[in-house]
């Protein structure tokens, strides 16, 4: 796992981006303007940046385009920014970002391009890099320095089976409570303990899964991340 600084003068979106990106196993630094971040960068040199543009002291830009001429641009920068456009990203590219990311930023996008950032990041793969990517939305598109080549993704290993059989012979309250604690420990188990994915994956807010996860019995410290 990683060390991700998230600098954003939004409290509200580093303390959703510091939860998803712990509840991934992560260890998340967060600023809120370009002198924390600063501070940040020179005691724990994290292993991933992303970076809002817009804050009201320094943007996001000029502190790139800082670290860049500083020779302090030694982790990969990803962008974000709710009035982004494509000059703005190719802007970012042109100064050493890896990526740009859109507001609002889903889940799928956020741990998408964390997980390419830093890939890339590994020496093993720095070496097959040869430029960046932007991230607009959704889409990515050829950055001013070319595409970058992003490694495979290994497939998922199995969780547990599937196919569970049960007692129908019972009262329908506790053949339900039955079937779904078996439905939620099965998805707990695919997704590695991982509450974001699995409120994701079950269309359930993350709130509501707790208490429901609690009310069937399902044991949460079996299928932790260590």
């Amino acid at each position: 796992m990683a060390t991700i600084l998230v600098v954003d003068d939004e409290l509200g979106i580093r303390a959703l981006l510091s939860e998803i990106l712990t509840d991934e196993g992560h260890t998340v630094e967060v600023a809120e303007n370009a002198a924390q971040a600063r501070a940040v960068r020179e005691t724990q040199q994290p292993d991933l940046v992303l970076l809002d543009i817009w804050m009201p002291d320094v943007d996001g830009i000029t502190l790139l385009k800082e670290w860049g001429a500083g020779g302090l641009l030694t982790m990969p920068v990803i962008m974000m920014s709710g009035h982004g456009t494509i000059d703005t990203a190719v802007e970012a590219i042109k100064f050493g970002a890896l990526a740009f990311l859109e507001k609002p930023i889903t889940l799928q996008k956020l741990l998408r391009a964390v997980g390419q950032a830093l890939a890339l990041a590994r020496p093993q793969a720095r070496g097959a890099a040869d430029g960046a990517a932007v991230v607009l939305g959704g889409a990515t598109a050829e950055g001013g320095l070319g595409t970058a080549a992003m490694p495979q993704v290994p497939a998922v290993p199995p969780g547990p089976q599937s196919l569970q059989s049960f007692e129908l012979d019972r009262p329908l309250r506790e053949a339900r409570d039955a079937f779904e604690k078996s439905y939620f420990e099965f998805h707990l188990a695919q997704e590695n303990g991982s509450m974001t994915r699995v409120a994701e994956k079950t269309g359930l807010e993350r709130t509501h899964l707790y208490r429901k996860l609690k009310q069937l019995g399902v044991d949460l410290t079996r299928n932790r991340r260590g």
